[in-house]
C-alpha cells in the first residue's frame, strides 16, 4: 500500500467516511474531523510509519508539519521519513 493510499485510509477512519472519499485536495476540516479526530490522526500516522510528527495541538500553526491538505499531510510524511531513516550526523 502506498503512503497516498495509507494516508487516506487513516483519514477516511477518522472523518467515518470511505477511502475513496477523501481526496488530496480534501482538509480535514471539509471531512469533520475536529481537534480531537487531528491528534489521533496523528498518532495512526506516526504509529503506520513508524515517523515522529513535529506537531502540537495546542499550536497548531508553529508546527513544522503541514496540515493544510491531505496531500501537504502526504507530503510531509514522505519529508519525515526521509530525514529519519537518515543516521545522525557526527
Amino acid at each position: 500500500m502506498s503512503v497516498t493510499d495509507q494516508v487516506i485510509a487513516i483519514i477516511a477512519q477518522q472523518a467515518l467516511l470511505e477511502p475513496e472519499d477523501v481526496t488530496l485536495d480534501c482538509t480535514l476540516e471539509s471531512l469533520g474531523i475536529d481537534s480531537m479526530g487531528l491528534v489521533e490522526s496523528i498518532f495512526a500516522i506516526e504509529e503506520a510509519f513508524d515517523i515522529t510528527v513535529p506537531f502540537n495541538a495546542n499550536t497548531p500553526s508553529e508546527s513544522d508539519f503541514d496540515i493544510t491538505s491531505v496531500a501537504t499531510i502526504i507530503a510531509g510524511i514522505e519529508r519525515l521519513r526521509t530525514e529519519q531513516s537518515q543516521p545522525p550526523r557526527p
